[in-house]
């Protein structure tokens, strides 16, 4: 049996800088916590500001795909809608 390796899409790839960038954050926030207590409280807090932001500017990133290519993302508003209609049909 040969194993085909899948492409990775752009979707997959924005993902996993995203997942990737969250841990550098926090491994930084702590190294810094540690090495210098007085500023690790406001990297912190950027770290929570982040934790929001990034998977946000993800999902924007998937929906304005979806739009410019024309296809249906897990991003669009009503997804989950026209998922649950086209399984009753």
């Amino acid at each position: 049996m040969k194993k085909t390796k899948k492409k990775m899409t752009s979707k997959q790839i924005v993902a996993w800088i995203g997942i990737l960038a969250l841990v550098a954050m926090y491994i930084v926030t702590l190294i810094v916590a540690i090495i210098n207590p007085g500023e690790g409280g406001k990297l912190f807090r950027a770290c929570m500001v982040a934790t929001m932001a990034v998977p946000l500017l993800i999902w924007i990133y998937v929906w304005m795909y979806g739009k410019l290519k024309g296809k249906e993302t897990f991003a669009d508003p009503n997804f989950l809608q026209e998922e649950a209609e086209k399984k009753e049909d």
